[in-house]
């Protein structure tokens, strides 16, 4: 206990939360605009890169064991070592195939094999990670310190958002154009990435503390968890309103979850082929840094709506606020306009939508799963989101092939009706939310 006394939350709070974002955005984003460029079809580049969200869907499997087995500090290292190595195997596992291939974006998934499963990997541990971090969090602090730092977690979560969607992409944008070596840009820019992760990973494994409360409980049979694991779906999907509730946790994110996964090969795609034709590191910019602040910004201002108005009062505002900025996509495909500034207002605008209208499905999540094994229920509505972002994701690049950009972009907005409708469905306490 004393070695938990004597570590000062500053030194390790922030930096774990901005280790838990990193292999998030590298698996989940840095992913999809490596492939693109490498050649890889969108059709065959959004089923695969979708189906690196699977550890998130089903981590509520395993979520027990990491309770019972080990210590938490014991899991987030671990974790955190084996990404350390997974993102230097990455590096090393990319082939290069030539640039003909490449520019006639028909090279073979069969040549990303192993890539793939490193990534997927990693997307296992990341999961795990998260399970455990949180966990930690809550056995490390006394809940006055939990509240104080609760800001401070998310704000370096959305640091490593920006490290990992925006500053990783810049620096393998430029250095595409210096080398001239797809492939080799992103294999060094993946082992960057590995020896900033190794380092924080070190420095955790000497300041993370020990409290005494973080202790495994080996003593728990396999009765016993298999009893309570079985309770928790029982429990959970015995929930008064649990069908409309899957159907809009499933749903509500639907226009979103097509457009996220063919936004930055739009932005990359050339003139001809219907994008945007810009260069990596103006992606990383746009969507990376400026998209993601606007996310940001958005998700603030949608707590202190909710806040104010309550759930129920707030979900029709940010139903809109997340279906109609697509809009602005649509623009852009018709249109194509040359200027970064234009593009980036654009993708800043749906960004901040989705960041107001995602917070009512947060707290629906929240509201859904209170009364009894609230945490388990909880993580079972993440793994239903998870799956919501997963399978539209998973047919995503074959529906913009078949369609070209603009009629994607307008199958989008025609989407925005299923959020109306699963939004219209919802029965929900008006005082819910409301700050008293």
């Amino acid at each position: 206990m004393k070695k938990s006394q004597s570590i000062n939350p500053w030194g390790w709070i922030p930096t774990l939360y901005f280790a838990e974002g990193i292999p998030y955005f590298i698996v989940n984003t840095i992913s999809v605009i490596m492939f693109t460029n490498m050649g890889m079809s969108n059709g065959d580049m959004a089923m695969y890169t979708s189906l690196l969200y699977l550890p998130w869907v089903v981590k509520p499997l395993w979520s027990p064991f990491v309770d019972i087995i080990r210590t938490k500090r014991w899991w987030v290292v671990a974790m955190q070592i084996i990404m350390s190595v997974a993102f230097a195997l990455t590096a090393f596992s990319l082939p290069h195939p030539s640039p003909e291939v490449i520019a006639a974006e028909s090279t073979p998934v069969s040549l990303f094999s192993i890539t793939l499963v490193i990534f997927w990997i990693t997307a296992f541990a990341s999961a795990t990670h998260d399970i455990a971090a949180d966990g930690f969090y809550m056995l490390a602090l006394d809940p006055g310190t939990q509240s104080l730092f609760v800001g401070i977690r998310s704000t370096f979560y959305r640091l490593s958002s920006i490290f990992g969607q925006g500053v990783l992409v810049v620096i393998a944008g430029i250095l595409e154009q210096r080398l001239g070596d797809v492939p080799r840009a992103w294999s060094m820019t993946l082992l960057a990435g590995s020896a900033l992760f190794a380092l924080l990973t070190l420095w955790h494994i000497f300041r993370l503390p020990a409290p005494a409360s973080d202790s495994s409980r080996n003593l728990v049979s396999a009765k016993d968890i298999a009893r309570d694991f079985g309770r928790t779906f029982v429990t959970f999907f015995s929930k008064k309103g649990i069908w409309v509730a899957m159907l809009f946790m499933l749903l509500y994110r639907l226009p979103e979850a097509f457009l996220v996964k063919m936004m930055n090969p739009f932005l990359l795609d050339s003139i001809e082929d219907g994008g945007l034709g810009l260069t990596t590191q103006s992606v990383g910019l746009v969507y990376g840094t400026i998209g993601i602040a606007a996310l940001t910004v958005g998700g603030i201002l949608g707590g202190i709506a909710a806040s104010r108005w309550g759930l129920k009062k707030s979900l029709w505002p940010m139903a809109l606020a997340l279906t109609l900025p697509c809009l602005s996509f649509v623009f852009l495909s018709l249109w194509q306009p040359e200027s970064l500034w234009l593009i980036g207002s654009c993708v800043a605008l749906d960004q901040f939508g989705y960041g107001f209208g995602f917070t009512a499905y947060m707290l629906y999540l929240i509201y859904f799963s209170e009364g009894e094994f609230k945490t388990a229920h909880y993580s079972l509505c993440t793994a239903f989101m998870a799956m919501s972002m997963m399978l539209p994701g998973m047919v995503a690049g074959y529906v913009q092939e078949w369609l070209g950009y603009t009629s994607f972009f307008i199958f989008v907005m025609i989407c925005c009706l299923v959020t109306v409708a699963v939004t219209f469905l919802l029965k929900i306490d008006p005082e819910y939310g409301k700050k008293h």
